[in-house]
């Protein structure tokens, strides 16, 4: 009898343990975006292609597909892995430069924690850039459309980096070591890596600022051209409906290799967001890009890229992983370098329309 009762034992040991282990969270989740949008550009380009420094949201008079990403992840507490798989015209146009499969890829990399007791990590491979505020899941940014110092500036960085989070949660340190200003691939002819940095302080569970560089050429060494570049921005929710974030872009490049002279180009650009229900929320943004001499934007015009554009978009939250967006936005350049019926002109208008579904 004895042998039965351990025997029983046994086998409720084994399930409530086998029970246990089903109830805990797997380190592996799968998680996907999908972005499909309208755009109608009333200066109606001929090849349906929107103003060339625009990477986002860029084809006219077409309902298509942003971005479409399926990501896996697998979290522990000492390792983490990422890998996303992407398609639409976001990846067409920011990643033309990138070779073969590569273009498909949204994020891949790998990192391990060095320290038991502080958060402290080394990653490696391709992830996210670490400049800016906008990023290419526009669910997590106010606007339809990014803002043209975020178009013209890493959606993605290839590389490797070490971070470090305070106990806290308030401070974020990272060091970056990189193939290029949004390169998975280095230049060819280019033995010299990039480098950049991140700090960023949250104060309060309102307000957000951040401050990261990069250094480093995207030129082969022969014809090397220095760029030093510095972004800033904050993030502040004055209350449960407002919220404003300001940015600010400023970069320098070598003139030639034999001097140490340089051209610079800068942006600002300001945010407001009001939550004006639930379900209803409206942004205004403002902004301004100037490349004078066409380190980022080449226009080939005595001024140079001088640009303000100003937009409006309107959010609706259809469900929870479900967001309608609706914007209106118009530029005005100092010199005529949007094309109109086969003509250069001065302002550019377009609106537009998006749906969002993230799972």
């Amino acid at each position: 009898m004895k042998y039965y009762i351990l025997l029983f034992t046994f086998i409720l040991s084994s399930i409530y343990t086998h029970a246990q282990e089903e109830s805990k969270p797997s380190p592996f989740t799968v998680s996907g975006y999908l972005e499909t949008y309208y755009i109608y550009d009333f200066n109606k380009p001929q090849n349906n292609t929107r103003p060339g420094f625009i990477y986002s949201f860029n084809r006219h008079n077409e309902v298509n597909l942003n971005l479409g990403m399926i990501k896996g992840s697998y979290t522990t507490d000492k390792v983490r892995a990422n890998l996303g798989i992407m398609a639409g015209t976001y990846a067409n146009a920011n990643l033309a430069a990138e070779p073969g499969v590569l273009k498909n890829i949204y994020e891949a990399n790998a990192g391990v924690k060095l320290s038991a007791k502080k958060n402290l990590w080394i990653d490696a491979g391709i992830f996210g850039s670490h400049i800016g505020f906008e990023s290419a899941i526009g669910k997590d940014c106010w606007t339809l459309t990014r803002s043209i110092q975020a178009d013209n500036t890493p959606y993605y960085e290839a590389g490797a980096k070490i971070s470090y989070t305070s106990d806290n949660g308030k401070w974020f340190l990272s060091g970056l070591i990189l193939n290029g200003w949004q390169r998975m691939q280095r230049v060819d002819g280019n033995s010299l890596p990039s480098f950049g940095t991140q700090l960023t302080f949250k104060p309060s569970a309102n307000v957000t600022l951040n401050s990261s560089t990069f250094i480093g050429t995207d030129k082969p060494d022969s014809a090397r051209l220095m760029c030093y570049f510095h972004n800033f921005y904050g993030i502040f929710q004055v209350n449960e409906k407002l919220g404003v974030t300001i940015g600010f872009d400023y970069g320098v490049e070598e003139k030639s290799p034999e001097t140490n002279a340089t051209n610079a180009w800068y942006s600002p650009v300001v945010i407001v967001r009001y939550a004006a229900t639930d379900k209803i929320t409206l942004a205004l943004r403002g902004e301004y890009y100037s490349d004078e001499h066409g380190v980022i934007v080449s226009t080939a015009t005595p001024n140079g890229f001088k640009a303000t554009g100003i937009s409006v978009t309107l959010d609706y939250a259809v469900a929870a992983n479900v967001l309608w967006r609706t914007e209106v936005r118009t530029f005005s350049s100092k010199d005529a370098v949007f094309e109109k019926d086969n003509e250069l002109v001065k302002d550019n208008t377009f609106v537009g329309t998006s749906l969002c579904v993230s799972f």
